[in-house]
């Protein structure tokens, strides 16, 4: 099978090292190389699809970004996902387009349900991934970026735009929970990608003190995050979080 790479170019708040949380080292090139840490949300996102589609890869640990004096942003990491061996080589950007690529590439391999079997079903799965990326990212990350990132690089916290972010995702969320009550999750009764890319930035909500009660809340919500947040994939991105942080 034609071989590909993730590369991302930026620093990474990762540290740790190059081989980590039960990885598998292939004993010939992996089909996949992903550079930087799993503590990144972006790149999260693209190692539980990883795992999802049982392909192996290899994960590269880049310098971190120790000494960075100002806020970081979650869009900073850019992956480059390059297909070798085709004709005019093809590079994207943005995990969520990675993640669509890899579900495309090893359509038959591990969960077949990602990007869903028909044209309803595809519609149904990239409507919520839009939702996903057009209004629940936005304040989810930065409160991300407020809450977790501002008081390790000691930074002044924004509080009213931290308000204001909780606010938006109280909108986002209300519409979830009656989603969630038709349907056992988003896109209909299969897990797929347009749950998969809310795991990076739910998980931080789902386990900071301040913003547990958003998802917990609402019944629904936080029945789906209970199902989603215990797939295998996710765990095992999480053991890679824990394990860099305690290195």
């Amino acid at each position: 099978m034609e071989g590909m790479s993730i590369c991302i170019a930026a620093a990474s708040s990762g540290g740790g090292l190059p081989w980590a949380g039960g990885l598998r080292r292939p004993p010939q090139s992996p089909k996949a190389r992903a550079g930087t840490g799993p503590t990144w949300p972006e790149v999260a996102r693209v190692l539980a699809c990883l795992f999802e589609k049982d392909v192996e890869f290899q994960l590269i640990r880049p310098n971190n970004y120790k000494g960075l004096k100002r806020m970081p942003s979650l869009k900073g990491p850019r992956f480059k996902f390059r297909q070798g061996g085709e004709e005019g080589k093809m590079t994207l950007v943005d995990s969520r387009k990675i993640c669509r690529r890899i579900t495309e590439k090893y359509v038959d391999e591990g969960n077949k349900d990602l990007l869903g079997t028909g044209t309803l079903e595809r519609a149904s799965i990239e409507r919520w991934l839009q939702t996903e990326a057009r209004r629940f990212d936005p304040p989810s990350s930065a409160l991300v970026l407020h809450l977790a990132f501002a008081p390790l690089m000691e930074l002044e916290q924004d509080k009213e735009e931290i308000e204001q972010n909780k606010q938006k995702l109280n909108e986002v969320l209300d519409t979830y929970e009656k989603r969630l009550q038709e349907t056992k999750f988003l896109a209909g009764d299969k897990f797929t990608l347009a749950d998969l890319s809310h795991l990076p930035n739910a998980q931080f909500l789902a386990s900071n003190d301040e913003c547990r009660s958003l998802i917990r809340s609402r019944k629904m919500v936080s029945g789906w995050w209970d199902q989603i947040s215990l797939r295998p994939s996710w765990q095992r991105v999480v053991e890679m979080q824990q394990e860099i942080r305690v290195i």
